[in-house]
């Protein structure tokens, strides 16, 4: 994860965070090419914040990852998908 920071360090550790944001699905998913895969693992090895985001997606998908669409009512779809538009790319 390359750092982008500004030349004085500031926001370095929030790029590097906000790359591993990105990439977390596909970690899961275990679809990131060994190169990126080892990043992340290097990330999650010195930040606790991303190791916590990590363990919450892992609890959210063994208890939502199983959820019918069909299960859920018209509003709650639309309040995923409009949370989802609204998240930061």
């Amino acid at each position: 994860m390359a750092d982008g920071g500004t030349a004085d360090g500031a926001g370095e550790r929030d790029l590097a965070c906000r790359e591993f944001v990105a990439m977390i699905t596909a970690y899961l998913e275990g679809a990131l090419p060994a190169e990126d895969a080892e990043l992340v693992r290097a990330h999650l090895d010195v930040c606790p914040g991303c190791s916590e985001y990590l363990a919450q997606m892992r609890t959210t998908i063994e208890h939502l990852g199983h959820v019918p669409v069909e299960s859920l009512s018209e509003q709650a779809r639309d309040d995923i998908v409009a949370a989802f538009r609204a998240s930061p790319r």
